[in-house]
């Protein structure tokens, strides 16, 4: 932690970034006070009770893997979390994601898309709530995390994981009861707006987003890049079927110089 964090548990009044600004969404490592994931992300929206951004497609992110260059998810559940770990650059795949979280919530929600802009699923990502620094926001993954569907059914994900990460002494007890007993009131509020916070109705990016890729974020010293982000988003009303542009077109050139921070 560095003096430049600061947390945004009801952090009224702290700066906000404007639309456009690109920023950093990490994970620190289970266990451990060191980053080992890293994703660039658009600001979309940021105010006092909500966090919204967006990670494009083919996003140039830092995940974790094991030292010998097996993937995590090929690597057997039992040997998952004891086997020793390096940092790995890749590419987000799929058409994007848009990113919500509120300040105090142990989880941010993200909302996917299929190809053609066709809406697939609610994902509620268990986490720690967010610290916000100068250049973005700081969590821990909690394992456990629940994805919710347009018929507002919903299942528990990577239930095996979280039990396996109990095992390896990674999620005491006690915590891994707060972040079921959070999973369970998220999913208990999914209703007919979805588990969105800020009761979005829905927040649909449409494919000029689909280009907006925030970068120079990887490299300990990014050179100045020119970036073009337009950002258009429709926000539907919860009361009727009206809707508002939450954000208009625009092209925001800059010179990032963002510090990796890892």
């Amino acid at each position: 932690m560095t003096a430049d964090t600061v947390e945004t548990r009801g952090a009224t009044g702290a700066a906000h970034w404007a639309p456009g600004d690109q920023v950093l969404w990490r994970y620190r490592a289970n266990g451990r006070d060191r980053i080992h994931i890293c994703r660039p992300v658009t600001v979309v929206q940021d105010t006092d009770e909500l966090l919204a951004v967006w990670l494009a497609a083919d996003t140039r992110c830092v995940k974790p893997r094991l030292a010998d260059g097996t993937e995590i998810h090929h690597e057997p559940l039992s040997t998952r979390y004891t086997k020793p770990r390096a940092l790995a650059q890749c590419r987000w795949l799929g058409t994007g994601v848009l990113k919500l979280a509120r300040p105090a919530d142990p989880w941010s929600v993200w909302l996917f898309w299929d190809r053609g802009w066709r809406f697939r699923n609610w994902y509620v990502n268990l986490e720690e709530p967010r610290v916000r620094w100068s250049g973005g926001v700081d969590s821990e993954d909690h394992f456990l995390d629940i994805a919710v569907y347009p018929d507002r059914s919903w299942e528990w994900k990577d239930e095996d994981e979280f039990a396996q990460a109990q095992r390896a002494g990674l999620m005491p007890p006690r915590q891994a009861a707060r972040v079921r007993s959070a999973g369970l009131r998220r999913a208990g509020h999914h209703g007919v707006d979805g588990p969105v916070p800020g009761r979005l109705g829905g927040l649909a990016p449409g494919p000029e987003l689909a280009g907006t890729r925030a970068s120079g974020g990887l490299a300990p010293h990014a050179g100045p890049s020119e970036v073009a982000c337009p950002l258009k988003s429709t926000w539907t009303s919860n009361v009727g079927s009206s809707s508002a542009t939450l954000l208009r077109q625009e092209t925001i050139k800059r010179n990032s110089r963002t510090k990796y921070g890892i």
